[in-house]
C-alpha cells in the first residue's frame, strides 16, 4: 500500500469522483450523440490503496473510478505508476476485480512525464474523437510543466494536485541562497526562468550599513499563497477556465497542496468549484 495522506487524502478523491460522476452524467448525452469515446487517465495511480492518517485502508482512486457504472462508465483508462512492485499489485488488483473490463484497463509502470506527452499524441492523432478527464496527483513536484503543456487543446479535463507548500515553498530558502539545483527544478516545475522566478517570490532592497550599502534579499512572507497563485495563472496559459482550488491543510493548519481543476469548457469549471466549495467550507 502507498503510505500517505491524511483526511485530505480521501477529500480530493471525494472530490475526483464527485467530479467524474458529474462528468460521466454530461458526457453519457454528448458521446452518444457525437460517437464520442472517454478516456481517463491517472498519472500516480500507485498501489489501489493508501495507508491513512489513522492506520485505515483509504480505497484509492482507480477502484473508485472504476465502481462508477451509471450513468456510464469511460471507455478507456489508463493508469500510470512509477514503481513497479505498486504497478504490478495494481494491474493484479484491477484486473481481478473488474475481469468484464480487462481490456480497457492499461497500467504503465512508466514515468507520469511521459505518459503526459503520450496521451496528447494519441489524443491529437486520433481521428475518432476523444474526450479525457485527467488525474495528476504527484507527492512531490515529480510534474514537469513542458509535459502539461502538450496537453493543451487535446479537450482534456484536468485535476492536478499542486505543492505549494511542501515543494515550491521549501526551495524558496528565506535569504534567497537557492542552490542551481533547487533552480533547476522551480524552472522545470513552472517552466519560467530564475529570472522571472525569483522577483516573483523575492524583494530586493538597499540597506545602508556601517560599511556603506548592502543589497538585502527578502522572501515574500505570503510566498505559499503567491505560488498558489501563480501556478493558477500558468494553468491559465493552457486552458481557458481553472477552478477555485481546494486548499489542503496538515495537523498544524499550515498548506500543504493546492488542488485545481482546468477545462477549456466553463461547464466544468463550475461543476468543479461547487464542489470543491463544500470541502473547503468543511460542509462534507
Amino acid at each position: 500500500m502507498n503510505e500517505f495522506g491524511g483526511n485530505w487524502t480521501e477529500n480530493k478523491i471525494e472530490i475526483l469522483i464527485e467530479y467524474a460522476k458529474a462528468y460521466l452524467t454530461i458526457m453519457k448525452k454528448y458521446a452518444d450523440m457525437y460517437n464520442w469515446q472517454l478516456l481517463y487517465f491517472d498519472g500516480f495511480a500507485g498501489s489501489g490503496e493508501i495507508i491513512g492518517e489513522d492506520k485505515n485502508c483509504i480505497v484509492g482512486a482507480a477502484k473508485r473510478i472504476l465502481e462508477i457504472e451509471q450513468p456510464r462508465g469511460f471507455d478507456l483508462y489508463y493508469f500510470v505508476e512509477k514503481e513497479k512492485e505498486f504497478a504490478e499489485s495494481l494491474k493484479k488488483t484491477l484486473h481481478d476485480t473488474f475481469p468484464t473490463r480487462k481490456n480497457c484497463i492499461h497500467v504503465a509502470n512508466h514515468d507520469c512525464n511521459e505518459k503526459i506527452e503520450s496521451m496528447s499524441r494519441f489524443l491529437s492523432g486520433k481521428k475518432k474523437k476523444y474526450k479525457s478527464l485527467a488525474y495528476i496527483d504527484p507527492y512531490g513536484m515529480q510534474v514537469n510543466w513542458k509535459s502539461l503543456q502538450t496537453l493543451k487543446q487535446n479537450s482534456v479535463d484536468i485535476w492536478i494536485l499542486v505543492p505549494t507548500g511542501i515543494g515550491l515553498n521549501r526551495l524558496l530558502k528565506k535569504d534567497g541562497n537557492i542552490s542551481e539545483a533547487w533552480i533547476a527544478k522551480l524552472e522545470m516545475f513552472l517552466g519560467m526562468t530564475k529570472d522571472e522566478i525569483l522577483p516573483y517570490f523575492y524583494q530586493e532592497s538597499t540597506v545602508h550599513t556601517l560599511f556603506g550599502e548592502e543589497k538585502k534579499i527578502t522572501k515574500e512572507q505570503n510566498a505559499v499563497e503567491k505560488a498558489a497563485k501563480l501556478y493558477e495563472e500558468r494553468l491559465k496559459n493552457l486552458f481557458k477556465f481553472v477552478s477555485k482550488p481546494y486548499v489542503l491543510k496538515n495537523k498544524n493548519n499550515s498548506i500543504m497542496f493546492h488542488f485545481f481543476m482546468a477545462s477549456d469548457t466553463r461547464v466544468a469549471i463550475n461543476i468543479a468549484n461547487s464542489i470543491t466549495k463544500k470541502f473547503n467550507n468543511g460542509t462534507i
